[in-house]
């Protein structure tokens, strides 16, 4: 099977104009502008399968809007190949933006002072969606995100995750092949990114659809992706397995014990990270996990113990300090 994405030693630059402080520098500028380059997406390269789920890691600046800006059509690359669905986005051809969608989150694209329904009428004019269809789609939709009666409010007066979830079905209701999701879940509460991440897995599952997710959150990565791609300074330092990640560049564990007496000196097992009602939680390397855990259950009368592996959040913490370090 062909890969639905394919991203051959793609690149976006930009000349961002700079000059020092003061009245004189502003002057010269006016003659001789210095411009400095940004190397936003610098030389990536990847493949994504249809059906795929994958997570578009970084922190902030690190390239994943850009990329997913180019992928869309909505910048044009400085060099390099990027074909979706065999299309080259940045011809913007009807036929592909049939096919795909891209959400951002807290960008609204919504009648701010109509309720929803309207919008959603208004996208099946646009996609030119047959009445039957577009009607089984949206009620299904409003099912999954459990909208009821929230479509008739006017979208001003929804709270931030409601038109989040809006947001989402108006972005679907022609149910495209390719999913862009930058941050879908930024700023909402808990339980509204929980209800978004399983209405993403079902239409993953339904549509068999191909999804590039970016999130602060890791929680979404683990419960979405199986995949992913962790970008820097417009560079790729890993693609591969969620658990490959952790794997290469968690070198402890995490040990939580529940103890009688909780202030007992357990510095020679491992390094204390924190003490609290009677709760110690302890960072061991892998290679001691076993001998450090046998000794804890010979040496204390250990009530309830777990290991665990190192969070996502902290692994990707990881990688970009070693980079930063290299």
């Amino acid at each position: 099977m062909s890969p639905v994405i394919t991203i051959s030693r793609l690149a976006k630059h930009y000349q961002v104009p700079e000059r020092e402080a003061g009245m004189k520098a502003a002057f010269t500028s006016l003659f001789n502008r210095k411009y400095k380059t940004i190397k936003a997406v610098d030389s990536i390269t990847f493949n994504i399968e249809p059906g795929e789920v994958v997570g578009f890691l970084g922190p902030n600046g690190a390239g994943k809007t850009t990329t997913l800006k180019m992928l869309s059509g909505l910048l044009h690359p400085t060099s390099g190949d990027v074909r979706v669905l065999g299309y080259e986005p940045r011809h913007r051809p009807h036929d592909y933006l049939r096919q795909i969608t891209l959400v951002m989150g807290n960008r609204n694209q919504l009648t701010w002072d109509l309720p929803a329904l309207d919008s959603f009428d208004l996208q099946r004019a646009v996609y030119g969606i047959p009445a039957d269809e577009f009607k089984r789609t949206r009620d299904d939709f409003i099912e999954l995100l459990e909208l009821g009666d929230l479509v008739k409010k006017p979208v001003r007066n929804l709270s931030l995750g409601e038109r989040m979830k809006m947001e989402i079905v108006a972005a679907l209701l022609h149910k495209p092949k390719i999913l862009f999701f930058d941050e879908p879940t930024l700023g909402l509460d808990v339980t509204m990114q929980r209800r978004i991440r399983t209405f993403v897995a079902e239409y993953n599952r339904r549509y068999n659809a191909t999804v590039l997710l970016t999130s602060h959150y890791m929680a979404d990565v683990e419960a979405l992706c199986r995949r992913v791609i962790v970008i820097h300074h417009g560079h790729i330092l890993f693609d591969g397995d969620l658990t490959s990640l952790v794997n290469q560049f968690s070198s402890y564990k995490t040990l939580s014990l529940s103890l009688q007496n909780s202030n007992l000196p357990l510095e020679n097992y491992g390094e204390v990270v924190s003490r609290e009602d009677g709760k110690v939680t302890l960072r061991i390397p892998k290679s001691r996990a076993s001998e450090v855990t046998a000794r804890l259950l010979s040496d204390f009368q250990v009530e309830d113990l777990t290991v665990e592996d190192t969070p996502v959040d902290d692994v990707i913490d990881q990688v970009f300090s070693q980079k930063e370090a290299a």
